[in-house]
């Protein structure tokens, strides 16, 4: 085996445990035999399109047995499976498909009239693969998804059916999967990862809170008993990379992903999810989705038995002390993990609160090769009170598609180590922890003191008044910059807001200059289905509200 390689660990998984479920969506129930069944008849089909090894492959998919299934057959072909926004609009979408090259397309069809818009405009797309969810008739210029599964099973024999589909070139860990990211200050970039470093990343086959080793062989992924195989909910988007690794990890321990094939996130349904399915393992994206399932746990206290949830994990966001303290309220014996990472920098680090223990927000016990560094890229010390950039070593990306000069900027050699920096900046506590202030990209810089928007946010988004908060620098003659605070306020900021004491709360627990000086209001701060926030849409807006 040249490193690991995710047909090789799935099709292993599916062989060891061939009649449990791997995948479960409303009414829909996959074993793992179907799951690489469907997979197969997938992989043939772009196999017999005459695609070449590691040719891309997009999935315009919102939540559904068929993502996991797509880039599953993918990873057979030797082909690239790539993410996809679907809350993009149509230069984006033609900009994602053509910046990565794509040569098959499997789409919702509620996402037909859009394709129709740009697909002349992409000739390098060969076919496209419609997956009908009741949006309307299919377009004839895209081929049924089921069609091509059925014409499978129909004309195969069982043998034939259950065995792997490979192309001539075989597997590889040095096969890719690309994690597009971005778009909220320039155009998606398109994150390369080989199998085998994802692999690595993710935990080799393995999960702590499970009691479930790392594996080194797939003879011991075959033979290795888990004790409790999981069954994981992703609420949020698979299309981003906290959803979609996720579902790696589970489906490496051979346990179930359900989906809800309902597209919105009402937090009630979800529960009624969670208490149905047995749900072991829900996986969110920071307050964004927190905040409101502790909602419906407040507003119906007793309604769900979810004595199942062993862990709700967290990525790509803040996720606030608070919060998890109203969530360990309802869920009392269960793990709250907040992963510290991004689509170029996996295991950066991680935070786990119980019961009693909810750790500070955005605290996180450091990875064993991240470290903070300063502008002379020199360690910042512990408790030394200075901030730096993180990177982190070891198993990271090839780098950014097509891209070689954002490459150079986030993929960097320091003292002869190549590491990763997405662009956070922290500073080291004296016990060595990490304390997160955020992105540099956002950094205000007002009356020469630097200010990370998201530290000032998670105190906003303390108070009751508030359902979301983003700050952002507005131009100022005497300061350069001062923070604005865009506020949307919650139904008792609607009917009672005191601007003044909401501000000088930030003052008490945060330095006085970190205050905002202004606040607008809006209807939604708009974050995007991975949690995410347009800092420049919203700097427009404020600017806009403020006449300045």
């Amino acid at each position: 085996m040249s490193g690991w390689n995710y047909a090789e660990i799935l099709e292993t998984v599916a062989r060891t445990v061939p009649d449990e479920l791997a995948q479960i969506s409303g009414d829909r129930r996959f074993t793992w035999s179907q799951f690489n069944e469907r997979a197969n008849a997938l992989a043939m089909y772009l196999l017999d399109l005459g695609l070449d090894e590691q040719a891309k492959v997009a999935a315009y998919l919102t939540n559904g047995p068929e993502y996991l299934e797509t880039y599953f057959a993918a990873f057979k072909a030797g082909l690239v499976p790539v993410n996809t926004n679907f809350r993009y609009g149509p230069e984006e979408i033609r900009y994602l498909f053509d910046n990565s090259d794509a040569e098959a397309v499997v789409f919702h069809a509620t996402y037909a009239t859009l394709i129709e818009s740009v697909k002349e405009q992409l000739p390098g797309v060969k076919a496209w693969i419609v997956v009908e969810d009741g949006s309307g008739e299919s377009p004839e210029w895209a081929i049924r998804y089921e069609s091509i599964v059925d014409e499978f099973i129909s004309t195969r024999t069982d043998e034939d059916r259950d065995s792997n589909v490979c192309g001539p070139w075989g597997t590889s860990g040095d096969h890719q999967l690309f994690l597009y990211t971005g778009g909220t200050t320039g155009m998606p970039k398109g994150v390369m990862w080989r199998q085998d470093d994802l692999f690595a990343v993710l935990g080799r086959g393995g999960h702590g809170a499970y009691q479930v080793p790392p594996v080194s062989s797939l003879e011991e992924l075959a033979t290795r008993e888990v004790p409790t195989r999981p069954i994981m909910l992703p609420a949020c988007p698979l299309m981003h990379g906290t959803g979609q690794f996720s579902a790696l990890i589970s489906l490496a321990m051979g346990g179930t992903v359900v989906t809800n094939p309902n597209r919105s996130f009402d937090p009630a349904e979800l529960w009624d999810i969670v208490e149905a399915h047995r749900i072991s393992s829900v996986v969110i994206v920071g307050d964004a989705f927190a905040k409101p399932l502790l909602a419906a746990l407040d507003a119906n206290p007793g309604r769900w038995d979810l004595s199942c949830v062993q862990m709700i994990s967290s990525s790509g966001v803040m996720w606030s002390q608070e919060t998890k303290e109203g969530l360990l309220e309802h869920l009392h014996e269960t793990l709250l993990v907040d992963s510290y990472g991004s689509s170029e920098a996996v295991g950066l680090g991680a935070s786990a609160s119980s019961r009693g223990k909810a750790v500070t927000t955005a605290t996180f016990q450091l990875g064993p090769t991240v470290h903070v560094f300063n502008e002379a890229n020199e360690r910042v010390e512990a408790g030394s009170e200075e901030s730096g950039f993180v990177a982190i070593s070891g198993n990271v990306p090839m780098g950014y598609y097509k891209d070689p000069e954002k490459s150079a900027k986030t993929f960097r050699t320091i003292d002869g180590v190549r590491y990763s920096v997405p662009g956070d900046f922290a500073r080291v506590n004296a016990d060595g922890t990490l304390h997160l202030l955020g992105r540099g990209s956002v950094c205000i810089n007002t009356g020469g003191e630097k200010v990370f928007p998201e530290e000032v946010e998670e105190v906003l988004k303390v108070h009751d008044w508030v359902a979301d908060a983003v700050c952002v620098g507005i131009p100022d003659d005497r300061f350069g910059e001062v923070i604005c605070a865009v506020i949307e306020r919650s139904s008792d900021g609607l009917a009672h807001f005191d601007e003044a004491v909401l501000l000088a709360s930030v003052g008490d627990r945060l330095a006085k200059y970190k205050t905002p000086r202004l606040v607008v209001f809006v209807d939604s701060i708009g974050r995007s289905p991975a949690g995410k926030v347009d800092y420049k849409h919203l700097t427009a807006t404020a600017r806009e509200q403020l006449g300045r």
